[in-house]
């Protein structure tokens, strides 16, 4: 038997079905297993962009970009590196075949139903492994899935109410299931450390600014607020450059803005040189968290 059995490609946002192969030959667990589909095919706005649903001798994987999804159903035995790539080559076809707006506009079920000659094609070699291992290149996809592996759901997660369990509600809120930030690389891992040694200095300070205040009545307790302030700030770069959250970028220069504040105000505390080290590390941990982009973006395929 074949290891691709069907694939479908359908709009994420209402779940309309744009295309589809057509395939009749089937027995009844594989027929059960396109009902799987269907039904997920209507909740792919909840789901992350790459999963994988096990239907007894079948998986349903899907992959999504650009408010499209492209889904397959194949063998369980089928290894998950070549599904990815066969629906990567899909993605690719039809995103240089069709724009957005024809696809926006569709109303009508299976309004390019003529893109399954390319299903056909890109099914038949991907069922044919020995013609195929010397035509495509799967070291990128078996690098992707070892980074990223496809979100394995579940039958809760398929019966759930509008995509959502009362077991894993919690993993579909927001985006953050896709958005699973780029390796780190070492001018980040210093900058981080870096940034957490200026926010320790800050709260050692800040401790020993408290000291002279209660020693002292005439000390200025807006001295202990600027170092808190600033320890927070440097923290706050670090949990960024970690952790995905909306308007990151945003929020991490936000964070260098304080860090200059709080040096600026405590200019009297510090010389030039702490001041600028400071600083410097600042703009680093907001340059590194700018470049450490999330993993799953939609490719670009120069279209």
């Amino acid at each position: 038997m074949s290891g691709v059995l069907f694939a479908s490609v359908v709009r994420v946002d209402d779940g309309l079905p744009l295309s589809a192969s057509t395939d009749y030959g089937q027995d009844q667990e594989l027929h059960e297993t396109r009902k799987h589909l269907k039904v997920l095919s209507k909740k792919l706005q909840h789901f992350p962009d790459r999963c994988t649903f096990k239907s007894g001798s079948y998986n349903v994987n899907f992959t999504s970009a650009l408010g499209v999804c492209y889904m397959m159903v194949c063998l369980s035995s089928y290894p998950s590196v070549l599904a990815f790539c066969f629906l990567e080559e899909l993605q690719k076809e039809f995103i240089v075949t069709y724009d957005s707006k024809r696809i926006g506009a569709a109303i009508r079920p299976y309004s390019f139903i003529e893109f399954d000659v390319v299903i056909q094609r890109t099914k038949h070699r991907y069922n044919s492994p020995r013609s195929l291992s010397t035509k495509i290149n799967m070291a990128d996809m078996q690098t992707e899935i070892k980074l990223r592996p496809p979100y394995q759901l579940t039958l809760d997660d398929l019966h759930a109410i509008n995509g959502f369990s009362s077991r894993s509600s919690a993993k579909y809120k927001g985006i953050a299931p896709t958005q699973t930030l780029e390796p780190l690389t070492l001018p980040g891992a210093v900058s981080c450390a870096l940034s957490v040694l200026c926010g320790g200095l800050n709260l050692l300070r800040g401790v020993h600014a408290i000291e002279s205040v209660l020693q002292n009545e005439d000390e200025d307790l807006s001295y202990v607020i600027a170092f808190f302030l600033g320890t927070a700030a440097c923290l706050y770069q670090c949990f960024l450059f970690a952790y995905f959250s909306v308007w990151r970028n945003v929020k991490s220069f936000l964070a260098l803005g304080l860090v200059c504040v709080c040096n600026m105000y405590l200019f009297q505390l510090r010389n030039l040189w702490q001041i600028l080290f400071h600083v410097a590390v600042a703009s680093c941990m907001t340059l590194q968290t700018h470049l450490r982009q999330p993993l799953g973006k939609a490719p670009d395929y120069n279209v």
